[in-house]
């Protein structure tokens, strides 16, 4: 079935975010995606991401950076 997110959807994502570090690394692969506006709350453990990009893809590049990741729903 399709995702319920089309065009620009915000999807708040957990990541086991443990240091600036982690943060660079989600952002790079933000940024690698394209399309995407995001805001990484680090000691929440928190991305919020702004795109037309479904949960899934959004998932799997987070979970690409060797993080644990989980989809928390729509902001």
């Amino acid at each position: 079935s399709p995702s319920p997110f089309h065009s620009h959807a915000e999807a708040l994502v957990l990541v086991n975010l443990t240091c600036e570090g982690c943060s660079t690394v989600i952002s790079q692969e933000l940024n690698k995606l394209g399309g995407v506006e995001f805001d990484i709350d680090l000691p929440k453990k928190k991305v919020c991401i702004n795109s037309e990009h479904s949960v899934d893809t959004l998932l799997e590049t987070l979970g690409q950076t060797g993080k644990a990741v989980s989809y928390c729903g729509c902001k």
